[in-house]
């Protein structure tokens, strides 16, 4: 009998840590329209003349640190090892691949080896909790892309998100209670950050991002589908689930690039304000990545833990990523079959 097909779906990494090969992800991340959303002929401008140039060089030594020789890029790795655990999980009915919207393995192949086996369904899962046109729409489109030259075309069916899922609010909170809550002065939620303007293009009213007080703190019909406003269903939900009061915890993005406002508040900025009110400790979350990479092992547990101590704080703990928590494969195997 024919097999279902999943498709698991992660960002990006570069090949190696080394200049060259850094600068070739970036130009593929960020020429993507969606991720950088301006006309082309700027976009192009920015990105092959002005951002890749001066970034590949700086991304390249981050990258440096937190390459491992025997395991490589911990985003590939624990990729990986989620691929390996669910096709586990979900046994010979189901054929589970893995796929990088950007660098490899490539959707392209990932998909070609689901038609060559025949597959009678594929089910899309991209791997980031909370939608946002820049990751999940992209790997959408990407895949409506390659699969419209198809002559054929199975069913195909994607998850859009899953910000809210029980098991995985719980393998958070579960990845945090080795630390100790109690432990902390203050917890964090830290999200990747998105410029403000891709939030407003997801409302469709046009008439409450960012126009209504609060518009992000409480999913409605209107926000649903809004990426900070999901943010802060995430944080809620795993605060709840820990027992967290409300005046304990702060949500912000991180990771901002270029001049144009983002989301906010900013982690940068929250950080300065809670060393200033005498925060000495914190805990940090970061509930839009579900394997570690370089936004959680080195920007907050090095760049932002620095930052904190300088201005006088003590230390920054960041909870580890969903990895392999067998509670985030349960969140897969649920996504997988539909459920």
């Amino acid at each position: 009998m024919s097999k279902k097909g999943i498709l698991l779906v992660n960002l990006g990494t570069p090949d190696s840590p080394q200049t060259a090969d850094v600068r070739k992800y970036l130009n593929e991340f960020l020429m993507d329209g969606r991720v950088i959303d301006v006309n082309p002929v700027l976009r192009t401008f920015l990105v092959r003349g002005v951002i890749t140039p001066f970034r590949s060089p700086k991304s390249a030594k981050l990258y440096q640190e937190i390459w491992s020789k025997e395991t490589g890029s911990p985003l590939l790795y624990y990729s990986i090892i989620q691929q390996k655990l669910l096709q586990e999980r979900l046994g010979d009915e189901y054929q589970v691949e893995l796929a990088m919207r950007y660098q490899s393995p490539s959707i392209e192949e990932a998909l070609g080896r689901l038609k060559a086996n025949l597959v009678e369904s594929i089910r899309v899962i991209p791997m980031f909790p909370q939608y946002a046109s820049a990751s999940t729409g992209s790997v959408i489109d990407k895949v409506m892309e390659l699969v419209r030259t198809w002559q054929t075309i199975p069913n195909i069916s994607f998850v859009n998100s899953f910000h809210n899922e029980p098991s995985m609010i719980k393998a958070f909170a579960e990845n945090s209670k080795k630390h100790g809550v109690e432990n902390f002065d203050h917890v964090l939620f830290s999200f990747h950050g998105l410029p403000q303007r891709q939030l407003i293009k997801c409302d469709h009213t046009g008439n409450y991002c960012l126009k209504k007080d609060s518009c992000c703190e409480t999913l409605n019909d209107v926000n649903k589908f809004c990426y900070s406003a999901q943010s802060h269903d995430t944080a809620r939900l795993i605060a709840e689930e820990l027992g967290i009061p409300r005046e304990k915890y702060t949500i912000c993005f991180q990771s901002r690039l270029g001049n144009d406002p983002w989301v906010q508040p900013y982690t940068s900025e929250v950080i300065k304000e809670l060393a200033a009110q005498g925060k000495k400790r914190m805990l940090v979350f970061c509930p839009a990545f579900v394997a570690d990479c370089l936004e959680t092992v080195y920007e907050v547990s090095e760049e932002y833990n620095t930052e904190f101590k300088n201005l006088g704080g003590e230390h920054i703990q960041l909870v580890e990523s969903l990895n392999d928590n067998p509670l985030f494969i349960d969140t897969l195997e649920g996504l997988a079959k539909g459920k």
